[in-house]
């Protein structure tokens, strides 16, 4: 399966979609750790997709986004953004809204 379809399709399969470095038990870089323990704290249900165990797919879903960095959110589909993005929305009361909106919490 072409690495663009693999993406597709993990983003289609859940409702909510991280790509990270490690695991959502084990985070492997601080920014994982803090989006991880941001959605943990918003009781939301994720799949934790660890970038580290596949190259292609690391370099292959920075292509997909046009976005440089690790860890990236996606909900229902839609890109939502990376550690910065996702830590200003929860600290202003957007991100808990924003999961209400989608039906996710």
């Amino acid at each position: 399966m072409e690495i663009k379809e693999k993406i597709e399709s993990l983003i289609n399969d859940n409702d909510v979609c991280l790509f990270m470095k490690g695991t959502p038990d084990a985070p492997q870089c601080g920014f994982s750790m803090a989006v991880t323990n941001v959605l943990k704290h918003l009781n939301v249900n994720f799949k934790g997709i660890n970038v580290l165990e596949d190259e292609n797919l690391r370099k292959g879903i920075k292509d997909f986004s046009d976005w440089p960095t690790i860890p990236q959110l996606y909900v229902k589909t839609e890109f939502v953004g990376g550690c910065d993005i996702v830590k200003e929305m929860f600290e202003k009361g957007e991100l808990k809204k924003f999961f209400e909106n989608k039906k996710i919490i």
